[in-house]
Order: structure tokens, then sequence, then C-alpha cells
């Protein structure tokens, strides 16, 4: 899929046996079904096998942390303690985890750092992202009775049709401190987000 393409252009070769063919919000929705089919394709003679969380040998996760499976976590991953990986979660090489960060159905690619205290739902991470800390990615219309998400491509309004879907960030992305993304949001390569900022693309009035 060309957003895909764009946005985490080397997305396939990190996760060459991952599908990902769907549209990204399609993508992250099956990720807890795929997940476990497509460990089973993998050599996981290097990694350690914790009730369905596979944990690569080099990477280190601190006392406290909570990892719910199916996740997959790479070589050189840190996870600090009272991170909460919910389930459906993948991390590429060496990426970091900070405390007190809350991760659900997700793909963060490799060398990305949430810095701790940020949630991050059902989105896709390019490589080399930096989100400061207590950053949030909003995966779920709260206060709107219709929660289809919406997403912004090419001038067009775009129905998801799903009702959680947080982000896709592209690879280098920055988001900084106590900014939020609201569900639908699509930033580009190098997009930088200030400090505090609200992102919402959706542009649906406020009920």
């Amino acid at each position: 899929m060309y957003l895909l393409t764009n946005y985490v252009p080397r997305l396939r070769e990190e996760f060459p046996l991952l599908p990902l063919d769907a549209a990204p919000w399609n993508i992250v929705a099956k990720l807890p079904l795929a997940l476990p089919q497509f460990l089973q394709q993998l050599d996981l003679k290097d990694y350690e096998d914790r009730a369905g969380v596979y944990i690569h040998r080099s990477a280190r996760v601190e006392d406290g942390a909570i990892l719910k499976g199916p996740a997959l976590i790479r070589e050189g991953c840190f996870i600090a303690a009272h991170a909460y990986l919910r389930g459906g979660v993948i991390l590429g090489p060496q990426v970091t985890v900070g405390p007190g960060c809350e991760l659900k159905t997700s793909i963060i690619s490799s060398k990305s750092v949430l810095a701790h205290f940020n949630f991050v739902g059902d989105s896709i991470i390019g490589r080399g992202v930096n989100l400061e800390a207590g950053a949030v990615v909003a995966n779920h219309w709260n206060e709107r009775t219709d929660k289809t998400i919406r997403v912004h491509i090419n001038g067009q309004k775009i129905s998801t049709g799903c009702t959680k879907f947080g982000a896709l960030l592209g690879d280098g992305a920055r988001i900084g401190a106590n900014a939020v993304l609201s569900p639908g949001t699509l930033l580009p390569p190098g997009a930088v987000v200030r400090r505090l900022q609200l992102v919402e693309q959706d542009g649906a009035e406020p009920e």
C-alpha cells in the first residue's frame, strides 16, 4: 500500500514475512490474530519465549515491565521498568520503550524511542521516530457519537471503517512532550509536532 511505501519505506525490509498489503488501519486491526502466524514463520532460536512474548536475547527488559502476548521484541531493544505492552505489539531492532509507556496493537520500527509516559495505540511507527515525555497517540473517539475514524489523504477525507486506529508516523518524525495525536493522524517522514500541540486531522465538527 502506497501509504506504507511513502511513510515507512523500509517496513517490508524490517518485517519481510508480515502481511503488509492492506491499509495501515486494517493491518493493525488484524495484528493480534496475524502476529501468532507471523511468529510461526520466524527462526526464533535467539529468542526467549515468555508466554507468547518472544524476546531477543540481546534485548533488555527491566524488572517491573508488564508484557502480554502475542508480542515480538527484536534485537537490541530496551524496555524500562513499568512499561506495559498489552499484546499485538512488534518492536523492531533497537527500539526503546521508556518507563511508564503503554503500547497496544502497534508496530514500532527500528531505533524509535518512546521516552516515558507515552501511550501508543493501534499504530504504525516508522524508523527513528522520537516521542518525548507524555506524548499520546490516541486511538479512539471517546467524545463522539460516530466513532468511525477518518483520515486525510491527498486532500480527501477517507473513512477507515474502524473505530480503533491511532496514527501512521513516517520515518524520523518528532513528537514533542505532552503533544496529542488524535485518531487517524498521518504524519510524513521528518514531521515535527511541537510540545503541547494537538494534531487533529479528522475535520469532523465536535458533537
